[in-house]
């Protein structure tokens, strides 16, 4: 019986690593989010009564940024609180209030209120995100207090999206989330959100009714109340557990109903996985399987290992967290894995008959830790297959082992001489290994005795017994436990017959010579069976080790990669090494379908695409068309699935082992984070260049422009002066000169949408954005466009209801009047064109329609870029910048616009553009006018 060692003494590798986080820890700034299920729950509210006692305790409270959204409660609790002023930033015509990061850097208070940590700041600020504003501030050592709204976390942002069908564009990455100080929930029922929401506490009233229509429905509330309460939970017991390591405690806090499945070679393990599976499903929470490999389980047949690798990937299937634990003993183990995962319930198969002299394992179990819960499952319904013999292992979890039909049948694989999970790891046969292990401790013993006999005269019986005992020691390192025992037992023999008087002969004439020989023997077997179980441990360390070297050196490898062919040639060269397999990559092409394998590799490229679509493993081993002989699994990165990594494994069996497939999983995700990241290292570079060569081409473009404008300023003045000259000229030289006026008006035209162009590009045009009617700025635009548009019919479409909009008149002006000219222009004399508007949520939707021959098909998207064209080759005139103009000046009103084919009610194109309706301000009331008499 194996003697269970202090589990509770704590790892030194773990304080030294908890040592240095709190060092780590104390150089920066602390942070405490306050999370809310969603707006107005009263996040800010709580965080400024938190600052206020803070400060009336007496410290130093700095508030940097505080979003009120026009709450008077909440804008009450700032009196008397030190605020930061705000940075002015202009952005497209607007001045925006942004936090003054280096303002607040150097004023460098020991607490700083920063609200709405998903935040975008504008650009041209230090940072895209108000969150590394927040980290920032933290590794000044400034002390943060800030809030965040449940779907703003990374994680959950699909989730609340797909319940409330609103997705937001602003995240958090649930790395800083998990790594603040604290986190405080700011919890309220759904029916006071809404009855304050009705009060107009949340969102000002037409706002607010347009909230409680939309995201703030009841459902949705009660939804998103459930996940913050979830995400909270989960942080605590993250701290929990941070905790118990920091203070090395070894006892399990019950604060969960995790389960752990104890896997063992017994008949009866699919069904205990089965039962932990509904078990966990039953109490809503997490469960662990696992396999405690002894020296004594490495010993089992090939088919019954298989076995307990099929059980644990059933249990992996079903939503478990899998392991293969080495150990000596097996309820020790399972123990200290329990207490390191913080697991209160050991679900184990009822125990059958074992030997006298063992001692069944739930009983052990109970020893090792009676603070933990022990939950038997009963025999399964189904008998064992007829032809299944039983015999005990003394290793089986709960239950007796099934023999082998041909307990010698093994083939070369993992696992066997202590290499556990180790793919690959080949042997000799097992009956030609260990008969030659038998040998080899029988010849030994026999030459250590030929050697000894002519020492006799020099050396006494105690050295010559101890010669004995070397070699029972150096046969149980190389051939472990069965031949060191009969090494013991011949070596024993071999001392009685040549060295013991009378000698040569097995009689013994001094009885203590007995007592010689009883306590060689034990120490032969105590030896041998010590020196066997640290062989194991040697080697299962030894393939840790290398485990850990191959992930290192695979990391530090493609960290230097800055072409994909090198991390083609990098990982399939790593993985063919550690998993002895053949290995290949397979990349996607712009539209997403995977390239065919190189020369020489033969996979099925369907099963690939599946995996890459799907972004989960297909093919051996799983679950989606396992007939396969390849693995395939797919590389995820953060932002996308980046290729699909397929193997052809030389021992299909490891692929089942827990330890290799997460080993693989890691060399998976090194793959696909490095592919990504030589990703956006060429997005980088060509934004680089493109903003370069956009850059170069606004300035020849504005120099050119400026230097045309002038002359042809001139030319259109002479051509008019020419035209309209005293006495009349002629008919056909005024011809020339009209003509000539004409083409030069055209010429400045262009020349000033160059300008314009440049001018936007550039961010230099000031937006004067008020709030208007739409109706005056359609008119002026017709008025604008009045000799384009002789011989057509415009008609406007325009609700009586339309709200006001807040944008600049010249140019929406500019943008209307470019449509509609272009509209004239492509369509033939009496052609009808149409211009109208329609709210669509918070958008309005202004279309000009034709009925025209519309868009050239597959030209919809590419007629908004500069210097094209609806027709490539035209006698119309033009350069292709209308329609860019328009984009630029949409796109910077916060809008889009968009051209179908065909799409109008007319039947020719309809161009869209959409403008943000926001909330116009309240008119003032007029006072009636007095009665006169």
């Amino acid at each position: 019986m194996s003697i269970p060692h202090d589990s509770s003494r704590p790892d030194p590798d773990a304080l030294l690593a908890q040592v240095q986080a709190g060092e780590r820890r104390a150089a920066r700034g602390k942070l405490r989010i306050y999370l809310g299920a969603s707006a107005g729950v009263g996040k800010t509210y709580a965080m400024l009564a938190a600052a206020r006692k803070l400060q009336a305790d007496g410290h130093a409270v700095l508030v940097g940024v505080v979003e009120t959204h026009g709450r008077s409660e909440t804008a009450a609790m700032l009196a008397g609180l030190d605020v930061l002023p705000p940075r002015a930033v202009e952005h497209r015509g607007r001045t925006l209030a942004e936090f003054d990061l280096d303002a607040a850097l150097a004023r460098h208070p020991p607490l700083i209120l920063v609200d709405e940590l998903a935040h975008s700041n504008a650009p041209g600020s230090r940072h895209p995100k108000r969150w590394q504003d927040v980290e920032e501030l933290r590794d000044a050592g400034i002390d943060v207090l800030t809030t965040v709204n449940v779907q703003h976390l990374e994680s959950l942002n699909d989730v609340v999206g797909g319940i409330t069908g609103i997705r937001v564009g602003e995240t958090v990455p649930d790395t800083v989330f998990d790594q603040a100080d604290e986190v405080v929930l700011v919890d309220l029922p759904a029916d006071e959100l809404l009855a304050r929401l009705k009060a107009g506490k949340v969102y000002q009233a037409p706002q607010a009714e347009r909230a409680s229509k939309n995201f703030f429905r009841k459902g949705n509330l009660i939804a998103l109340r459930e996940l913050a309460l979830r995400r909270t939970a989960d942080r605590i017991e993250d701290d929990v557990r941070a905790y118990r390591v920091e203070q090395s405690i070894a006892d399990i806090w019950k604060t969960g109903a995790a389960l752990l499945a104890c896997v063992g070679p017994s008949p009866g393990a699919e069904h205990t996985v089965r039962s932990t599976a509904r078990l966990a499903g039953q109490l809503g929470t997490d469960w662990h399987a696992i396999y405690v490999e002894t020296p004594a389980l490495q010993k089992l047949p090939a088919a019954r290992r298989e076995q307990i690798l099929r059980t644990l990937k059933l249990a992996e299937d079903l939503g478990a967290t899998t392991a293969v634990v080495p150990g000596r003993d097996v309820a020790l183990a399972a123990v200290e894995y329990a207490r390191s995962h913080n697991l209160s319930k050991f679900v184990l198969g009822r125990s059958r008959s074992s030997l006298p002299w063992q001692t069944p394992h739930i009983k052990r179990l109970a020893r090792y830790a009676p603070d933990l819960d022990l939950v038997e499952i009963g025999a399964a319904s189904i008998d064992t297959p007829a032809g299944a013999r039983t015999a005990s292992t003394g290793s089986a979890w709960g239950a007796d082992a099934t023999a082998d039909a041909d307990p010698g049948a093994r083939e070369d694989g993992y696992g066997e001489r202590g290499d556990v999970g180790v793919p690959g790891a080949t042997r000799l046969p097992w009956r030609p290994q260990r008969a030659t292990g038998y040998a080899v401790a029988v010849a030994a013993s026999f030459a250590i005795a030929l050697a000894a006999m002519p020492l006799l005269a020099w050396l006494d019986l105690a050295n010559i017994a101890m010669l004995f005992l070397l070699g029972v020691l150096l046969t149980a390192v190389r051939f472990g436990r069965g031949p060191s025992v009969v090494a013991t037992c011949v070596s024993v023999a071999c001392f009685d017959f040549f060295f013991v008087s009378p000698r040569f002969d097995f009689a013994v004439s001094d009885f203590q010579y007995v007592i010689t020989f009883v306590v060689m023997l034990a120490v032969g077997l105590i030896t041998g069976h010590l020196t066997s179980g640290l062989r194991f441990q040697a080697r299962v360390a030894a393939q840790r080790e290398k485990r850990s070297r191959a992930l290192y050196e695979f990391a530090r490898e493609l960290s230097g990669a800055l072409q994909t062919e090198q991390i083609f040639d990098t990982t399939r060269l790593f993985i063919e090494n550690a998993f002895r397999a053949r290995a290949t990559l397979l990349l996607p092409d712009a539209d997403g379908r995977l390239l065919p394998p190189p020369a020489g590799m033969t996979l099925d490229i369907g099963i690939a695409q599946w995996a890459f679509d799907n972004a989960e493993s297909a093919g051996l081993g799983t679950d989606t068309l396992p007939a396969s002989t390849l693995f395939y699994l797919p590389l995820v990165a953060p932002m996308r699935t980046r290729g699909v990594l397929a193997i052809v494994p030389l021992r299909q069996r490891w692929l089942l082992i827990p330890e290799q497939r997460q080993q693989l999983d890691t060399f998976a995700a090194l793959a696909a984070i490095a592919l990504e990241r030589v990703h956006y290292i060429e997005v980088a570079q060509n934004a680089l260049v493109n903003m370069e060569s956009e850059r170069l081409r606004n300035s020849l473009l504005a120099a050119l422009s400026h230097d045309v404008r002038t002359p042809l300023t001139s030319l259109v003045g002479l051509s008019e002066a020419l035209a309209g000259a005293k006495p009349p000229l002629p008919d056909p030289q005024r011809e020339v000169a009209v003509a000539l006026h004409d083409e030069a008006l055209r010429m400045s035209a262009m020349v000033a949408n160059l300008l314009d162009m440049a001018r936007i590009q550039s961010g230099e045009v000031k937006f004067n954005l008020q709030w208007q009617p739409l109706e005056e700025v359609v008119g002026s635009a017709l008025r604008a466009s009045g000799s384009q548009l002789t011989g057509h019919h415009v008609r406007t479409e325009l609700p009586k209801d339309l709200p006001l909009l807040r944008y600049d008149a010249v140019l929406i002006e500019r943008v209307l009047a470019n449509l509609v000219e272009n509209a004239a222009k492509y369509t033939p004399p009496g052609s009808t064109i149409a211009i109208g508007a329609a709210l669509h949520g918070q958008w309005i939707n202004i279309t000009v329609a034709d009925d025209g021959p519309g868009l050239p098909p597959g030209r919809e998207e590419a007629i908004f870029e500069k210097f094209t064209r609806g027709e490539r080759e035209s006698a119309k005139p033009g350069v292709g910048l209308g329609l860019a103009i328009c984009r630029a000046i949409v796109e910077a009103h916060g809008g889009r616009i968009s051209a179908a084919a065909h799409a109008s009610p007319l039947g020719g194109a309809a161009f869209t553009f959409t403008l943000p309706l926001g909330t116009p301000p309240a008119m003032p009331e007029l006072e009636p006018e007095p009665e006169t008499a």
